[in-house]
């Protein structure tokens, strides 16, 4: 869909204003306004953007959309089941999975997505409860989760399962499967300046990433070639088929304005729904990107994006600088710092499978090729 945007009039308008009325972010009662994406609407928009964790600019887009869409199913207020290509997803599939995790049973994390994972969660609770273990969030079966408290307590209960996850995997790198995603790519060349092309750019420093994991005996994966793009579910599915370990994501900003610098790592998050390992990662590469680079900190932020949202496995999107900042341009023309990059990627990696008792400070870890 095109983007709507403040100005913007029609009968999708009208419907963007209902929904952000259901919701409580919009006095939707001035019947002149009905159609018409005012100041109001605007604001109301990037309220919710910001609390869903979506890229905020005032504007609806498909992505805004599909949130708006979701938010406003609770509970009870229809028959949930996985439907194979498109599952579907809302405020209401999320509260299940909480619930479902909150009972004790293993879930990666209430994404709102009914997925085979979510399905298969829910037969073993109808099993083990004397349901029938079809699968479907029914009238008996909100019953007996509503009349059933937390098994576990004390903090997000997916934790611990991750954190024993991760520690059971050992500190090896050697096994390990990890899948790459440059951003951009094909006819979608990002951001360009000054015959600097960032999906060109992205390609190069995970190709350099690809060959460190290698020498390690990681299995890796790229999802696109150096010609071609990838829609993010297409490069989620391609990591979720392989069934890696871990996703990271390269891309590289931009700003109307050239004061704009740094880098900025992003971690599925949103409200107490998040990616433990995934915000963990994200915190290990920024601070291991920084100090190597000297690039500004803009820290890391947790966000839906598709990409990340979709990944049954930890997944991380670092913006590694703006090009349109001279100075952080200057420096990713430069091959010898892309290399600096990829080896603080490596180094983020390596440290999230360490013990923490054996974790080195920021910025002084090397990885020889020849490590096993």
């Amino acid at each position: 869909m095109q983007p709507l945007h403040n100005g913007a009039t029609g009968s999708v308008v009208a419907e963007v204003r209902r929904m952000l009325a259901s919701i409580g972010l919009l006095d939707n009662t001035h019947a002149g306004r009905a159609e018409l994406f005012d100041e109001a609407t605007e604001l109301a928009v990037r309220h919710f953007q910001q609390r869903r964790g979506i890229s905020v600019d005032g504007k609806v887009g498909a992505e805004t959309y599909a949130a708006l869409t979701g938010a406003h199913w609770r509970l009870g207020d229809r028959v949930l089941a996985h439907e194979a290509g498109q599952p579907l997803t809302g405020d209401d599939v999320a509260e299940l999975q909480t619930k479902l995790m909150e009972l004790g049973y293993h879930l990666t994390r209430a994404d709102g997505v009914f997925a085979l994972a979510t399905a298969e969660a829910l037969r073993r609770f109808q099993r083990e409860y004397g349901l029938v273990p079809d699968g479907i969030c029914g009238p008996s079966t909100l019953r007996a989760l509503g009349q059933l408290g937390r098994r576990v307590v004390g903090g997000r209960p997916q934790l611990l399962r991750d954190m024993v996850a991760v520690a059971d995997s050992g500190p090896s790198l050697l096994g390990k499967r990890i899948v790459l995603d440059p951003g951009h790519g094909g006819d979608d060349a990002g951001v360009k300046v000054d015959g600097l092309i960032e999906a060109e750019l992205t390609w190069d420093l995970a190709s350099r990433l690809e060959g460190r994991l290698t020498a390690l005996g990681v299995q890796s994966w790229l999802t696109r070639g150096p010609n071609n793009g990838a829609t993010e579910e297409q490069r989620a599915r391609l990591a979720n088929d392989v069934s890696a370990d871990l996703l990271l994501s390269v891309h590289i900003d931009g700003s109307g304005s050239a004061q704009a610098n740094g880098i900025a790592t992003y971690y599925y998050g949103a409200g107490e729904a998040s990616s433990t390992i995934g915000e963990r990662l994200a915190d290990l590469a920024q601070r291991e990107l920084v100090a190597r680079t000297r690039m500004g900190n803009d820290r890391i932020h947790g966000k839906t994006w598709g990409l990340l949202r979709l990944t049954r496995m930890p997944a991380v999107r670092v913006e590694l600088g703006y090009l349109t900042s001279p100075d952080d341009r200057a420096k990713l023309s430069d091959p010898q710092f892309r290399d600096t990059a990829a080896e603080g990627l490596l180094v983020a990696v390596q440290r999230l499978y360490l013990p923490l008792s054996d974790d080195p400070p920021t910025g002084v870890m090397r990885i020889p090729a020849a490590a096993g």
